[in-house]
């Protein structure tokens, strides 16, 4: 593991994560607004191996052979595989983390050890609620079963292990309220 001096800064990168349901692309869109003046703040845009999808976060496509080469060829600043997906965070995030700049994006809990390794101030933002309360979200979306729905949340892995630094948001209050408890955690 490289040491502390070794490691990229002085700015952050911020990981958004956090079960389906919990609210993370509304709350990040809403902080994203709130902070759209911020010159030092950057939210990044994922590129994902799937076509986009009005349903889903507006991210760019990537074909698999794009994701394996941006990878083997380390053009990327964070990468990961989820649910048969890749997903890139785009290598100019390190450029405005090395100019001392604060990165937020959607992560997952699959890069978070990844992210803590390269980057000398790695924070990550869980947003959660109440397993009742994603039900009932994830059951308003009207794409799953209550089953299926009950299923996903059994084998959801809800808080992340050994995270060094972990911020937790637990979302059941309004959007401005999260947003605020977002905007004080990460001091901005």
């Amino acid at each position: 593991m490289p040491d502390a001096a070794a490691k990229l800064g002085p700015g952050r990168m911020v990981l958004v994560v956090g079960p389906s349901g919990a609210g993370k692309d509304t709350l990040m869109a809403a902080l994203k607004d709130r902070l759209r003046s911020r010159s030092d703040v950057h939210f990044a845009r994922r590129a994902i191996t799937r076509q986009a999808d009005v349903d889903a976060e507006d991210h760019d496509t990537l074909d698999r052979a794009g994701f394996e080469h941006l990878v083997a060829t380390k053009e990327v600043a964070l990468a990961w595989e989820a649910h048969g997906l890749g997903y890139v965070i785009p290598k100019t995030c390190d450029e405005i983390i090395r100019s001392g700049g604060t990165v937020i994006a959607n992560g997952s809990r699959r890069v978070l050890k990844q992210a803590e390794q390269k980057y000398e101030n790695a924070v990550v933002l869980l947003i959660t609620a109440p397993v009742e309360i994603l039900a009932d979200r994830l059951a308003a979306r009207g794409r799953e079963t209550r089953d299926e729905i009950r299923k996903r949340l059994e084998r959801a892995d809800l808080e992340p292990e050994n995270v060094t630094s972990l911020i937790r948001i637990e979302n059941t209050g309004t959007v401005e309220d999260a947003v605020e408890k977002m905007m004080t955690a990460l001091d901005l």
